[in-house]
């Protein structure tokens, strides 16, 4: 059984993700090319390395303590899943929250887990005030298939920092 909860600063540590794997075997990607989205092959193993995790931990503690949101799903009291959402408003509205993660382990992955958490992160969002997400997605053709099916459409503003630090991601919103 899948549970599900907000994590606290505090409880935000390396061994929280004992159990988690992030390996994703990726063969085809979308890129843009000459201003249209074409799926090409794109062959890499995606994986976090040790320093991964270590960034990845202070990014959510940093969420969490600054008044964001960090969601997690737990199977058998191992984490499986989590979101995370930005708690400062942007945009030329101030309409939009950074979803900045969004993480299932792949022994979990195709169970629905990725659906909830997505749909938490988008009411936490409602009761923030915003009324889009804004998602630097993973340009893979399962992860665009995810966000595509969650409702998400390309970003009519394009925050320039998430495209400097990945500029293979897909620049997203999605509409609440």
């Amino acid at each position: 059984m899948i549970r599900y909860r907000e994590l606290k600063e505090k409880e935000i540590d390396r061994e929280l993700f004992q159990d988690f794997i992030r390996h994703q075997d990726v063969t085809k990607c979308w890129r843009k090319v000459e201003g249209a989205w074409v799926i090409r092959d794109a062959p890499f193993v995606d994986d976090w390395s040790e320093a991964d995790y270590q960034v990845l931990v202070s990014c959510l503690k940093n969420t969490s303590a600054t008044g964001g949101f960090v969601y997690a799903a737990f199977c058998d009291g191992a984490l499986k899943g989590f979101v995370s959402v930005e708690p400062g408003l942007f945009g030329t509205g101030q309409d939009y929250l950074d979803l900045s993660s969004i993480h299932i382990s792949e022994d979990m992955r195709g169970q629905g887990i990725g659906r909830q958490l997505f749909l938490a992160a988008v009411e936490w969002a409602r009761k923030k005030g915003a009324g889009k997400l804004y998602i630097s997605a993973h340009s893979a053709v399962e992860s665009q298939a995810f966000y595509r099916a969650m409702g998400c459409v390309e970003a009519m503003e394009i925050r320039q920092d998430h495209v400097e630090r990945e500029p293979f991601d897909c620049q997203l919103e999605c509409r609440l």
